[in-house]
């Protein structure tokens, strides 16, 4: 069993990644459905949570079905990220995160995120004013490090435990790598091998199928992994990976209508937390992940993405199950 304060998670934890603007409630309702065991919000951006602002305060809404779940937390100010993590605290997470590995522009260039594994010390003292501020379990998600030069990732791991975080994740890529290229776990079975690190170690980037996830697992030692892009229209990745780690057997993909109707309950949970007008708006993202590898779908794509009526939507998925059946082939 796999610990992160009070928190017991299993032998090897499936966690899902917080990405802005997907990681949303509804979002995450079909990822725990479908098998992820520790999940958190999309990031939330300090100063708007001091200000109040009202899109940083929605994203601190959790549900008791989603636990254990975490808040994670960005900035750039001490003091600040000392006031948001008792504001983050009182809306009752299990653990609260802090993000060091965003790479985007707006938050890295603005001294959050990524930008921190240029100032080890102040993440150090940004991190230990969060422990300070809250009872709950604080864990770091970041990176190697800044660029090829500066991969300190060795030193990060050591330093943020030993002023109390509780779990640590590490995407394989540095910020200036973004999303690009191949992410390396070299370094993050580095940080398993080194005895003086006992916290859960979860490595993070390029897990798109359960074959990785075991030659992952077995390579680097780590305690758990954490999925993103590969779960988005495709949250059925977590069972799949669950049954072939237990079993060494690939389950079947889902079916068309197995993907119509949990796209269904997706939808439907968006427009009721958003509202019809944002909640439909916000779901386009995600038809083509859904629906990939379907013959002939752009046409019912183009429709899904340029309605503007719930009503309509429903209609529009209740076709494609009728017009394509039960389409078995899919490439994931």
């Amino acid at each position: 069993m796999t610990k992160i304060g009070n928190i017991q998670l299993p032998d090897f934890p499936l966690l899902l990644a917080p990405m802005e603007d997907v990681s949303d409630p509804p979002f995450r309702a079909v990822c725990k459905e479908n098998g992820a065991d520790l999940m958190y919000t999309e990031f939330i951006s300090s100063e708007g949570l001091i200000r109040d602002a009202a899109k940083s305060v929605q994203k601190l809404d959790i549900f008791e079905y989603e636990r254990p779940i975490g808040i994670q937390l960005f900035g750039s100010d001490v003091e600040t990220m000392r006031s948001c993590a008792e504001i983050a605290t009182r809306a009752h997470p299990d653990l609260v995160d802090i993000n060091y590995g965003c790479p985007v522009k707006n938050v890295a260039c603005r001294g959050a995120g990524a930008a921190l594994l240029q100032d080890i010390p102040k993440m150090v003292r940004m991190t230990e004013a969060v422990v300070k501020a809250t009872h709950l379990p604080v864990t770091v998600k970041t990176r190697l490090g800044w660029d090829d030069t500066t991969k300190n990732i060795l030193e990060v791991a050591e330093r943020l435990q030993d002023i109390g975080i509780q779990a640590l994740t590490v995407h394989g890529r540095t910020r200036v790598q973004m999303y690009k290229g191949s992410a390396d776990w070299t370094l993050i079975g580095r940080i398993k091998e080194n005895p003086r690190v006992t916290i859960p170690i979860f490595g993070n980037g390029d897990i798109d199928s359960p074959q990785k996830a075991l030659e992952y697992k077995n390579r680097y030692g780590v305690d758990g992994i954490m999925v993103g892009r590969a779960s988005i229209g495709y949250p059925w990745i977590f069972n799949e990976i669950k049954h072939y780690l237990a079993t060494g057997q690939t389950l079947a993909p889902p079916t068309l209508s197995e993907r119509v109707e949990v796209c269904r309950r997706h939808l439907d949970f968006s427009v009721r937390w958003k509202g019809e007008i944002t909640g439909i708006f916000e779901m386009r993202r995600h038809y083509t992940n859904y629906f990939r590898g379907l013959d002939h779908f752009k046409p019912y794509r183009m429709r899904l993405v340029q309605s503007m009526s719930f009503d309509e939507l429903n209609e529009i998925l209740y076709e494609i199950s009728e017009v394509f059946g039960e389409q078995e082939a899919f490439a994931v």
